[in-house]
């Protein structure tokens, strides 16, 4: 009972050092379990997966087939351990089939989950990657799996050896001769000029989640702080806001400056105002640029923005009555994430998502008719536009089964 205890605890522990993408900590704690079990196949697929952040892929192949010679009837390790082997392949559609066979025996696995992240990310499903991804990341507690997968162009060697404990095998490789063109792996072969540029750009758009977000908080951020210099006050005067772009429905009519329906939502008019829509933005606007992606974020950003000023300006036409904030643009994307949720309700967090959802909705709401002074047509308008934008925005992929 004791030895058993002990395995399962180095096993814990290269679990939660591969989710902080902490290699070396975790193939410390898989070579313990080996010592201990050399013929648990749990203990030489965790080998494998560490292995794999430290880019020793010749302990990586070794590894697996170890695996799969102590599971040969099949299971989650030998499915996960095939799936490793055709990802050094470069045969992602395959490894990809094999994470999904180990995912339908346990779904709940997050190195499995973020290996289809990976996977999917590389066939350029960016969507489904960011669902698996999210899913990982649930299930490992905030872990992130960072530089537990190859990089885009990756230097494999495959002349070091196995014996089950490796930790760190770059002191123990030994160069071989250059392979004839016909033998180079797959994976070795380096990828064209196109192909390197657009997985550059994926890998880049993927460590970097919450750009958009950061960008358009700036870009609010900048506003405010130059109507507030030339107001010369933390509250910035009504002439300085008109002429910065401000919205005003009898104005728009005299003018035909339309294009105040779009200015409009970068203007505030007071610290705290821009302080509680950034804020929101911060805290929403991450989460939904995840789910969509950059492009996506960022189209239904700007719309529910417009449809919120298109609404004020037919139901608010009071002359007295200027309208400015990005409050319809940050309720377009907290209706995109109602959308998302109730989309893939399964997939994610069911109906605790929607519950919390519709929780702070409804308490949005409640306190934008209750308190005077806010523009509720704004957010209703921006709302029903980011919900709208969004379902036409749900890429239609068939692999929904995470």
């Amino acid at each position: 009972m004791e030895a058993q205890t002990d395995i399962q605890t180095y096993l814990e522990q290269g679990k939660q050092a591969l989710a902080q993408g902490q290699g070396r900590e975790a193939a410390i704690a898989y070579a313990h379990g080996a010592q201990m079990e050399p013929d648990n196949p749990m203990v030489h697929l965790g080998l494998a997966e560490a292995n794999l952040a430290l880019r020793n892929y010749s302990v990586v192949l070794m590894a697996c087939q170890r695996v799969q010679e102590l599971q040969q009837a099949g299971g989650i390790e030998a499915e996960t351990a095939q799936a490793l082997r055709d990802l050094l392949d470069r045969r992602y559609e395959r490894a990809l089939q094999h994470v999904d066979a180990a995912i339908s025996q346990d779904p709940g696995i997050a190195y499995v989950h973020a290996l289809r992240a990976y996977l999917l990310r590389m066939l350029g499903q960016d969507y489904d990657a960011n669902l698996a991804r999210a899913r990982s990341a649930r299930l490992a507690y905030g872990g992130r799996f960072e530089g537990c997968f190859p990089p885009a162009e990756p230097a494999p060697n495959y002349a070091s050896g196995y014996n089950g404990s490796s930790t760190d095998s770059a002191s123990e490789q030994v160069k071989s001769p250059r392979p004839e063109k016909e033998a180079i792996p797959t994976w070795s072969r380096p990828p064209n000029q196109m192909q390197r540029q657009l997985i550059r750009a994926r890998f880049t758009l993927s460590r970097h989640v919450g750009i958009v977000t950061n960008v358009l908080i700036g870009i609010n951020v900048i506003v405010y702080l130059i109507t507030a210099i030339l107001s010369r006050n933390l509250s910035p005067s009504l002439e300085v806001l008109v002429a910065a772009g401000a919205q005003n429905t009898p104005l728009i009519e005299m003018t035909g400056q339309y294009w105040r329906i779009f200015t409009a939502m970068f203007l505030h008019f007071n610290l705290i105002h821009i302080g509680l829509n950034m804020l929101s933005l911060f805290l929403i606007g991450r989460a939904a640029e995840l789910y969509y992606g950059w492009w996506r974020y960022l189209l239904i950003y700007l719309a529910a923005g417009i449809g919120g000023g298109i609404a004020t300006f037919f139901l608010q036409s009071s002359p007295e009555v200027l309208s400015a904030g990005a409050s319809g643009a940050i309720f377009g994307i907290l209706g995109a994430l109602g959308t998302f949720y109730l989309a893939n309700r399964r997939a994610l967090a069911g109906t605790g998502a929607i519950t919390n959802w519709l929780f702070w909705l409804g308490l949005n709401l409640v306190w934008g008719f209750s308190t005077p002074g806010i523009g509720i047509t704004d957010h209703i308008g921006g709302l029903i536009v980011g919900m709208l934008l969004a379902y036409l925005l749900l890429p239609r992929l068939g692999r929904r089964n995470i």
